[in-house]
């Protein structure tokens, strides 16, 4: 009886073991779990990334033009699949570009593995899968809509945004061009008013006055709820930056104050800069620009900032010098006050005075210099300067895609752990493996 009893609950064992299977084997093919542990989830899409499709709203459809020969086709479809597992309406076909070389030169095909992005009507071309970021910036591109026009204003000794010269921003631009931002000129001899359907201005640092129908031009902008992008730069002792070069009213309409002399903190000798005008940053006040922020940013020659009572802006301050903060305006006096931070970088916000848009931006900075192709380089100048374009452009879901590298394909060990892992796979696992055998054969034989 007691051997009946056991051969049935072998063969009831077994049963369960074949319906547990068989679920499992079922439940499989309808719900999919897919789990990362690489180190920093390198093999999943970065949560900026999750972000911006986040921000697309309607099926994504990729078309690539790959030789099926090979394994490109393949490398593709592995990473287009991170992105469809976080929004399944991506859709990804391949076409032979082989068959029809016609219609590939029609279509402006010339590199094998091609992508042609479609999104609501708009498309986006992509030959560069090394990174998810080139993919992640042709997905924000196509949920911007379009390009966002920046004008940039000309004419008056600013920095170019085409330009090469060391003081010019052509370098950041040309990145910020690969986002689906481009920058048109805006010369106030030429126009008397900001264009329609301009995204934001950019006033960047002139060196000569501004003319002054050119500056109503630019207070009307804002008057009228546009957003505006103002870099100043210190001058020399006498007057502000904005009585200098005829800029008063434009800073009376955005409530901001440019402050005379150059800010200094001698704080930045523990980073090695003996220049006290060359200010560091690694920590920001918290605004929605600088939040998870934590590069260390440089800016040369800075004026200093304040905001001006009895505006209707909400005035945020987003770039601030260390606790050693002080105005120098060639006063011997000055170096004896004791110092304390001080503003150089506001962020201006309020209800959009147009009927088009519920808030308009704006953003004062002491410094064009970060920006340059001087110094853009530096630390995280670069990625401070997408954040503050993103926020300006109402974009706050803010793309910096840092790269992630495998720092998991190597397992460095000392020489201990080496013993110790050796032993382990060569005595301690074997004599696990035999004592566990010789346990199940005696409970056996007390059959």
């Amino acid at each position: 009886m007691n051997r009946t009893l056991r051969r049935l609950d072998g063969w009831l064992f077994a049963l369960l073991a074949l319906l547990a299977v068989g679920a499992a084997g079922y439940l499989s093919t309808r719900y999919a779990h897919v789990a990362d542990w690489t180190h920093g989830g390198r093999a999943s899409l970065s949560k900026e990334s999750r972000a911006v499709l986040a921000r697309l709203t309607g099926p994504v459809e990729i078309t690539s033009y790959a030789n099926p020969q090979g394994n490109l086709r393949q490398t593709i479809a592995g990473f287009v699949q991170r992105y469809q597992q976080v929004k399944p309406d991506i859709s990804l076909r391949f076409v032979d570009p082989q068959l029809d070389p016609a219609a590939m030169r029609e279509l402006g095909i010339t590199i094998d593995g091609e992508l042609l992005i479609h999104y609501r009507g708009h498309e986006q071309r992509l030959d560069d899968l090394s990174s998810e970021g080139p993919m992640t910036n042709a997905l924000e591109r196509l949920a911007r809509g379009g390009e966002r026009i920046v004008a940039f204003v000309s004419g008056d000794g600013e920095r170019r945004p085409d330009g090469q010269a060391n003081a010019d921003m052509g370098t950041f631009m040309t990145q910020l061009e690969g986002r689906g931002m481009r920058a048109v000129p805006l010369n106030f001899a030429q126009v008397s008013a900001v264009p329609q359907h301009t995204d934001l201005v950019v006033l960047a640092s002139p060196t000569a006055p501004l003319a002054p129908g050119g500056v109503q031009a630019l207070v009307n902008y804002v008057r009228d709820g546009g957003n505006l992008l103002w870099l100043t730069e210190p001058r020399a002792a006498g007057a502000p930056l904005a009585d200098d070069l005829g800029l008063q009213p434009l800073a009376e309409a955005l409530g901001i104050s440019v402050l005379p002399g150059v800010l200094s903190d001698a704080s930045g000798a523990a980073l090695g800069l003996a220049n006290p005008h060359m200010i560091a940053l690694g920590d920001y006040p918290a605004q929605a620009i600088t939040r998870g922020f934590t590069l260390t940013t440089l800016f040369p020659e800075v004026a200093a900032l304040a905001p001006i009572g009895g505006s209707d802006w909400s005035t945020t301050p987003f770039l601030r010098s260390g606790p050693q903060g002080r105005i120098d305006t060639g006063s011997e006096a000055d170096t004896s006050l004791p110092g304390r931070p001080l503003e150089f970088g506001f962020a201006l916000r309020r209800l959009s005075p147009s009927p088009d848009k519920s808030e308009q931006r704006a953003a004062v900075i002491g410094d064009g210099d970060f920006l340059s192709n001087t110094y853009l380089g530096n630390g995280g100048n670069r990625a401070l300067g997408e954040r503050i374009f993103d926020w300006l452009l109402g974009d706050d879901a803010l793309v910096n895609l840092p790269p992630r590298g495998a720092p998991d394909r190597f397992l460095r060990l000392s020489q201990g752990q080496l013993n110790a892992v050796s032993l382990g796979f060569l005595a301690v696992l074997p004599l696990l493996l035999l004592a566990i055998g010789g346990w199940i054969v005696w409970r056996r034989r007390r059959r």
